[in-house]
């Protein structure tokens, strides 16, 4: 399951950059060769960032790559290190359930409600705020994943 998920997510973070740099190509030549700066561009950029980091978390995360102290894990064996292995990816779980999903669904929701909409291409905004909750299931998904594995990972 990890290795589709990885295929999955590596394959939109793949696409979401290639499509920001045509996008942020065309903005620069519509800009300086014609002349003419397309009003669409400069959004559309930025939420294809914000897609880009947050996707990009979520495959970090699943690669165990997040950023960490690992002073106490490197001198931990045997059960202590089971233990502690167990609280780590439990805490990032509890953390993306309330911050990423419950809270990230409740903007979503919010948004959609208000029916806001994007400046430039009145697209609406939960549709951009939807790859909150997304990617915090993927790091749920993840780290689950992380969670059943210790057992055997630190015997």
């Amino acid at each position: 399951m990890k290795e589709k998920l990885d295929k999955v997510l590596g394959t939109s973070i793949v696409v979401l950059m290639g499509l920001m740099v045509i996008n942020v190509t065309w903005q620069v030549v519509s800009r300086y060769i014609f002349g003419d700066p397309s009003s669409w561009t400069d959004e559309v950029a930025r939420y294809l960032l914000v897609w880009l980091g947050l996707l990009g978390a979520a495959y970090v995360s699943g690669r165990n790559g997040h950023l960490a102290i690992d002073i106490l894990p490197s001198k931990l064996q045997g059960k202590k290190a089971r233990i502690l292995q167990y609280f780590i990816h439990s805490v990032i779980i509890l953390f993306a359930a309330i911050v990423m999903v419950a809270g990230g669904g409740n903007l979503v929701y919010i948004t959609e409600i208000l029916d806001q909409r994007t400046a430039t291409l009145q697209v609406p905004l939960s549709w951009i705020y939807l790859m909150i909750p997304i990617s915090g299931v993927m790091v749920m998904i993840y780290h689950g994943l992380f969670l059943v594995s210790i057992k055997t990972k630190y015997a």
